[in-house]
């Protein structure tokens, strides 16, 4: 899949260097994947749900979010939030 958006999650991992290897991980996985659906992503990540049009992935034990949307058909991901988990729990990135 083509991964839209990267460069955000990069200097999110400036920030957070401690998100890095596993945000890397994720990007790694995802870049080899060809996702059809989300029952082809839980394949992977186990703990990616579904919010609206939206695919939220747990990185590193829980600590930060990574929201994404996900076109299946044209293989593309496009990184739409990376967050803390309190910054996730507060809401505000739904709006």
């Amino acid at each position: 899949m083509d991964v839209i958006g990267w460069e955000e999650v990069k200097r999110f991992a400036d920030r957070h260097a401690d998100a890095r290897p596993a945000l890397q991980r994720w990007y790694d996985a995802a870049k080899r994947a060809t996702w059809s659906n989300l029952v082809d992503v839980r394949r992977e990540f186990p703990s990616a749900d579904p919010v609206g049009p939206l695919t939220v992935f747990d990185i590193r034990g829980n600590r930060y979010r990574l929201i994404v949307r996900i076109d299946y058909r044209w293989q593309v991901i496009s990184v739409r939030k990376l967050l803390t988990h309190a910054e996730y729990d507060r809401g505000d990135w739904k709006e």
